[in-house]
């Protein structure tokens, strides 16, 4: 059985082409995505233990209050002479650093914004610092120097000696180039740029004159790393943490670990769905074959062999086609993992060099996937062989499926998609808590409606045939035949479309809706007609920001979104928006519910209409406060305002809140109106007005609905192009079910040839016939897809503000026509086939 088993391969070779290639990109997923995650995440660790190598302990600190309400961050110079004093020690050195983004010679900002890192440069006695090496100049050892890693200068086209723009939180400064570097540093590895500076520059920047954030501490020969941790501890400010470089390393090789295992997961979740849909090829693929060896299954019962070994049989077969298919795919795997390296590149990534790591994971991964896939999908289709009786067989008698076993199968199929709407829709209704439900509910229901499939494939494709009939004549109707004839065959291609097309519509539906949303959160409650912030999301403006913007010519009104925080009439901290009274009406759609607004002007408060309702009050009541620097006091109620999303609960004049920070205000966006509103001019007075600063970003309106809209729409194009191997997947088994149904009717053929069907005529009813499948599947995803779209919005409406549901119409058009057009083109080879089939062999064919 195992030789006939290899005959059969070796004889079906081209037939079993589509299901080699379907394992084949299901298992290079696999492989591919085990070996990026691998080579990448020794990259990383490597890269981290390398900043660690010669660090016996690693000091950093955090922000505390000191007793007089200023900022005590940091270690003094003193303390680093301690430490440095501390026997055992060979160094210490002391390093700060910050956001800083360097111009090009354009005025553009040199990175991704969000990694560009500015930082001291720390010479030790030799006057080179251990952490950058120099390929040109040297590092900045007076206040008006810099040096850039070396990708930074090759983009903005800087050499040693000329002067460069740099910016932080503050206006924009010019200094000249003292040193071109390269390093190991992370925020260069991900894309972003680094500036040092001479030390007091930095301390001044982003800390305090004298003051380090971290202090790596070398020891000296045989000095145990333990034992100097112990001996520094002490001598440690509040707010500071020593531990050894080896647990810090530790630390982030654990975080890169995870960081990698959740990618990992992501990517092979995608893996899953893609040989999810090949299973529909692969049991397509040796059903058909089955079909037509019916007489010689026949013969092999007739002479002796059992059932057990029909089934073994078919089993080799599958076993071995997963063996050829998960060995091939490995192999396309690590080539893709190699191209998925070297294409970060072309989003501003980095990656460390290092080897590609190979290890026994993804070789196991593949093979076991690869064969048990294979198996599998081919278990069924060899019981059904073997279920053959040798009588009817030898007479080409197929087994039809009786009507018990159809009325089981519909049964089932009706239950299980009952039970997974049911779910769904109770996951809908438990709000955010309800997302597992509701993935156990699409998994019931897919499986439901691809063990329906065929029951529905007849009533929906009888739709389309009497216009396919009308539109092409006698080839439409053979089409619309052809696509019932078969009904499981039909039913399992149009499933792995329709698996695909699901989740592309489910997310196509929410990212439509959540979109929208955001769009008309942005219409609804902003009228300035620009925002500005920094180009690091998530960075505060400095202070400076709001009196240069107030100076530019044509401004109406100007208002900082200050956040704050504020403990009102309880013990819970609560968001602040401290804001300039008078201007803040014209610049963000606040309405007064009760009250007056203006009340900010006289250091009122302005409270939130659900805020208010949620803790009683009300205008002209009096509120116990704390501020931020512990101080205590009252407030009273000036206003209620109306639920703005722009707006936290409740919000202050910036003359109240700016004498209770403890720190820098915390700005993230400034609002401004013009005259005129948005025009090119207005925003280059506000450009001007800045400095030219490239860290600062001036956005009108739709500049804000673009950025939140591009982030969805990269989201979705991210899940597209990774559900894109399901869908080339669900293509080739179209392909595989039009090349083995021709090969099945070429008597058939022969015959419509012989009585005047021309060759042209045969292609479009191959082609019409593929079409009426794709669209089919395609029909039945979108409808999944939709409701799927839907219970996921319900979790989530909760937390997007006007939440509608959405449908993009033009998408699932598009969708359809996608499909249809997937027919046409997966049709071209049978369809050529099929028109080129002489008359007198087909018809003489078995």
């Amino acid at each position: 059985m195992l030789r006939t088993a290899l005959r059969n391969v070796l004889a079906h070779k081209a037939r079993l082409l589509m299901t080699v290639l379907a394992v084949m990109l299901g298992v290079a997923f696999v492989s591919g995505t085990f070996v990026f995650t691998d080579t990448l995440g020794q990259a990383f660790r490597k890269q981290s233990a390398k900043n660690y190598d010669d660090v016996a302990v690693a000091i950093t600190t955090y922000a505390v209050q000191s007793d007089d309400g200023g900022d005590d961050t940091g270690v003094d110079r003193p303390t680093l002479d301690k430490i440095r004093a501390v026997d055992g020690v060979a160094s210490a050195v002391g390093r700060v650093s910050g956001f800083a983004g360097v111009a090009d010679q354009d005025g553009k900002l040199i990175g991704n914004g969000w990694t560009n890192t500015g930082a001291n440069f720390a010479p030790g006695k030799d006057g080179k610092d251990s952490q950058y090496r120099f390929t040109d100049g040297s590092g900045p050892v007076e206040d008006g120097q810099i040096a850039l890693d070396k990708d930074s200068a090759d983009t903005g086209k800087y050499k040693v000696g000329d002067r460069v723009r740099v910016a932080t939180n503050g206006p924009v400064k010019e200094y000249t180039l003292s040193g071109v570097f390269t390093t190991d540093d992370g925020a260069v590895s991900a894309g972003g740029s680094l500036v040092l500076f001479n030390t007091p520059v930095a301390q001044k920047l982003y800390l305090s004159p004298g003051h380090f954030k971290d202090v790596n501490v070398v020891a000296e020969d045989g000095a145990s790393d333990e034992k100097l941790l112990a001996a520094i501890k002490p001598l440690l400010p509040e707010g500071a943490d020593a531990r050894t470089g080896q647990a810090v390393a530790d630390e982030q090789a654990r975080e890169i670990e995870q960081g990698m295992s959740n990618f990992n997961s992501m990517l092979l979740a995608f893996a899953a769905i893609a040989l999810f849909v090949g299973v529909f090829l692969i049991a397509n693929t040796f059903t058909m074959l089955v079909a037509q060896r019916t007489k010689e299954v026949a013969l092999m019962r007739a002479v002796g062999a059992s059932r057990r070994q029909i089934t073994r049989s078919v089993l080799a077969e599958a076993a071995l086609v997963g063996l050829v298919a998960a060995t091939v795919g490995f192999a396309l795997g690590v080539g893709l993992a190699v191209a998925l390296r070297s294409g970060m590149s072309a989003f501003g990534l980095k990656v460390p060099g290092g080897p590609l790591v190979i290890t026994a994971t993804p070789v196991v991964s593949s093979l076991t996937v690869g064969v048990l896939i294979t198996m599998l999908a081919a278990w069924l289709p060899g019981r059904r062989a073997a279920k053959i009786p040798p009588v009817a067989a030898m007479g080409s008698m197929h087994a039809a499926p009786t009507v018990k076993s159809l009325v089981v199968r519909n049964s089932i199929g009706a239950a299980v998609t009952a039970l997974g709407a049911v779910l769904i829709l109770l996951g809908a209704s438990q709000g955010s808590d309800g997302r597992m439900v509701i993935g156990g509910g699409t998994f019931l229901a897919l499986i439901g409606v691809i063990v329906l499939i065929p029951l529905l494939s007849r009533p929906l494709i009888a739709v389309l045939r009497a216009p396919m009939a009308g539109l092409f004549g006698v080839s439409g109707k053979l089409a619309g035949q052809n696509a019932v004839r078969n009904p499981r065959r039909t039913g399992a291609t149009a499933s792995a479309l329709a698996i695909g097309l699901t989740l592309v519509t489910g997310l196509s539906v929410l990212g439509a809706t959540v979109g929208q949303a955001i769009d008309k959160s942005t219409t609804d409650n902003l009228k300035a007609d620009y925002v500005v912030m920094m180009a690091a999301q998530g960075m505060a403006l400095d202070e400076s920001v709001v009196p240069a913007l107030q100076k530019a010519s044509g401004v109406q009104a100007v208002s900082a979104d200050q956040s704050t925080n504020l403990k009102a009439g309880g013990d819970d901290w609560q968001s602040v928006a401290g804001v300039t009274p008078g201007d803040i009406e014209q610049l963000l759609n606040v309405r007064a519910v009760s009250g007056s607004l203006g009340s900010l002007a006289d250091g009122k408060l302005a409270v939130e209409q659900k805020t208010a309702e949620q803790n009683g009050w009300k205008p002209g009541q009096t509120i116990d406060v704390q501020f931020n620097d512990d101080e205590k006091g009252t407030l009273t109620v000036g206003a209620v305002y109306a639920d703005n999303d722009f707006l936290p609960g409740l919000m202050l004049s910036t003359a109240v809140v700016k004498p209770h920070e403890t720190m820098s205000p915390y700005i993230p966006q400034v609002y401004v109106k013009m005259d005129g509103g948005p025009t090119k001019a207005n925003e280059r007075a506000l450009v001007d007005a800045l400095g030219d600063n490239p860290a600062i970003r001036v956005m009108d309106q739709q500049d804000v609905r673009d950025e939140q809209g591009g982030m969805i729409n990269m989201m979705l194009n991210i899940m597209y192009g990774l559900l894109a191997m399901a869908l080339l997947i669900a293509v080739l088994g179209v392909v595989n079910t039009l090349a083995m149904s021709v090969f099945e009717r070429q008597q058939e053929i022969g015959m419509l040839r012989a009585i005047g069907l021309d060759r042209g005529r045969v292609k479009r009813m191959v082609r019409l016939e593929a079409v009426v499948i794709s669209v089919f599947g395609a029909v039945i995803g979108i409808g999944l897809g939709a409701f799927l779209g839907w219970a996921i919005g319900q979790t989530i409406k909760d937390s997007v503000p006007n939440y509608a549901l959405v449908i993009p119409w033009d998408r699932v058009g598009l969708f359809l026509v996608l499909a249809a057009l997937v027919g046409m083109l997966a049709a071209m080879w049978p369809a050529r086939s099929a028109a080129r089939l002489n008359m007198l062999s087909a018809i003489k064919a078995e």
